[in-house]
């Protein structure tokens, strides 16, 4: 994949859909995020992990060239209420069933979790995989009508997700975190509690997705650590008489467990 530079700057469309209603660029997603998982050594990628295409109550961001041919990351977020268990509840219920509950409470409102962010090799070090998808999967909660947002963070993310407006929550797992033995990974469960005002997020995060939210399509000059790239955002979601949140939220099942078992491969951390 071959990235396209202008005064020096990448430049690539970072857009937002509903999965149901672009099957053809969730494989998209799918087979880029499966090569990324290839490169760092998951080789083993179930099928089952790739049951959101078909989730009504999954959204997509994708980063993509301006033609769409080339995928250089993506990130998703799904509401609790939808055909799956929220991510967070499939890779920690065995472990302490009170995500169950918590998540249901939640779900009363509107809730939803940002998940299976990634980015490509090509576009490493600008951001994508990091800050701006983050930023963006925020800006577009609103429109689904979310109040709050899960995340499940790796030990190097919680800085970053703690910028956008999330705090740890200590009433699940050993105060918040989760242990993996065999995948030597420490997880920690984090939640946005305001997701419209963003309070508890920095002056320049909160500044950047508010500005992002108002303007939904628009051209940005992004930086991170001196390095520029130029993102052409589409975050305003198609066809969204179709959607009916309240219908969503009355499917929310209070689960007590897990319907099948999770393999450790499933298992997305963000």
């Amino acid at each position: 994949m071959t990235l396209i530079f202008k005064d020096e700057r990448p430049v690539v469309r970072l857009r937002a859909f509903r999965a149901v209603d672009d099957p053809k660029t969730c494989e998209r997603f799918i087979e880029g995020h499966a090569h990324v998982l290839t490169a760092i050594g998951v080789k083993k990628v179930t099928s089952s992990r790739n049951d959101w295409m078909y989730n009504p109550a999954a959204f997509v961001l994708i980063v993509e060239s301006l033609d769409g041919e080339n995928v250089y990351g993506g990130a998703r977020i799904h509401v609790a209420g939808g055909s799956q268990p929220l991510p967070i509840e499939e890779a920690t219920g065995n472990m302490d069933p009170k995500i169950f509950d918590l998540v249901w409470r939640y779900a009363q409102d509107g809730a939803g979790e940002g998940c299976g962010l990634w980015n490509s090799r090509e576009i490493a070090g600008y951001g994508i995989g990091s800050i701006f998808l983050t930023r963006a999967a925020i800006a577009i909660a609103p429109q689904i009508g979310l109040k709050s947002l899960f995340a499940l963070c790796a030990p190097y993310t919680i800085n970053l997700t703690k910028s956008v407006g999330y705090r740890l929550e200590t009433s699940v797992g050993n105060e918040g975190t989760f242990y993996y033995p065999k995948l030597d990974l420490l997880a920690t469960t984090m939640i946005l509690d305001d997701v419209s005002n963003l309070q508890s997020a920095s002056e320049e995060d909160r500044n950047a997705i508010l500005a992002l939210r108002s303007q939904g399509d628009i051209v940005r000059i992004e930086e991170l650590r001196s390095k520029k790239i130029e993102i052409q955002y589409q975050l305003q979601l198609s066809n969204m008489d179709s959607w009916d949140l309240k219908s969503i939220v009355s499917n929310a099942k209070k689960r007590t467990n897990l319907d099948v078992d999770i393999k450790e491969d499933d298992i997305q951390i963000m």
